[in-house]
């Protein structure tokens, strides 16, 4: 079985070489390259092709979340995992939104890391715990207000197909082609699922996704459709 191909985007040296030794330590991972800021990540990426890069957010030069909004534009069979010191639930929203498949923190244990790695390559999205548990606590609240069916109900099955689509961080050429549509149809769905929730803007929309357990697990899991992966 082919190894997961794996590239590290980081400006701390010594942090890249740490990450290194635990991802060359897995039999079923190798490190095929690594970068210190955007820019050259995209470069490199062109060139590489790596099943799953892991990016941090806060570098110079192009920052990681611009990186991996050009990146999944431009490479879109590139898995992104973000791995960062930010806790912040924005800065959470923001990296989904632009097209990464999971946010791990850098305190998290090497064992989380490596199972959200092995997750975000077979297409899973990955949650930090924390977040996980607000989203979850969230969701039952509105549940227990029937918020949540009711608004959920406002949906077609269609649209509930692109939502869980979106939710798991394909983009709408991807999501166009997986239900035989066009993306000007897939944008229409999109507005129209914006519209029925009073959603306005992508983070909101990820927001409500994870909350219904779009993620083909349940609400607030740490890991989602993962092969071979642990939840944490």
């Amino acid at each position: 079985m082919a190894r997961i191909r794996v590239m590290m985007v980081d400006d701390h040296a010594v942090f890249r070489a740490g990450v290194r030794l635990l991802v060359e330590a897995q039999p079923d991972m190798e490190v095929v390259g690594e970068a210190r800021e955007g820019g050259e990540a995209l470069q490199k990426a062109r060139q590489l092709r790596p099943d799953v890069l892991v990016m941090d957010i806060t570098m110079p030069g192009i920052n990681g979340l611009e990186a991996t909004r050009q990146i999944r534009r431009e490479l879109p069979e590139v898995r992104v995992l973000v791995l960062t010191v930010h806790s912040d639930d924005e800065y959470f929203f923001r990296a989904l939104e632009a097209g990464a498949s999971g946010y791990v923190l850098k305190e998290a244990a090497a064992e989380e890391m490596i199972a959200a790695i092995r997750a975000v390559a077979y297409g899973g999205v990955v949650l930090y715990p924390s977040l996980a548990r607000r989203l979850l606590e969230d969701y039952l609240q509105r549940v227990t207000t029937g918020e949540e069916r009711e608004s959920h109900e406002k949906l077609t099955d269609r649209e509930r197909q692109v939502l869980a689509l979106i939710a798991q961080g394909h983009t709408n050429q991807e999501i166009a082609k997986a239900l035989t549509l066009s993306v000007y149809t897939v944008q229409t769905h999109r507005s129209h699922i914006m519209d029925k929730l009073d959603l306005h803007s992508k983070a909101q929309l990820m927001k409500y996704a994870i909350r219904m357990g779009f993620l083909r697990g349940a609400p607030g899991s740490g890991l989602a459709d993962g092969k071979d992966a642990t939840t944490n």
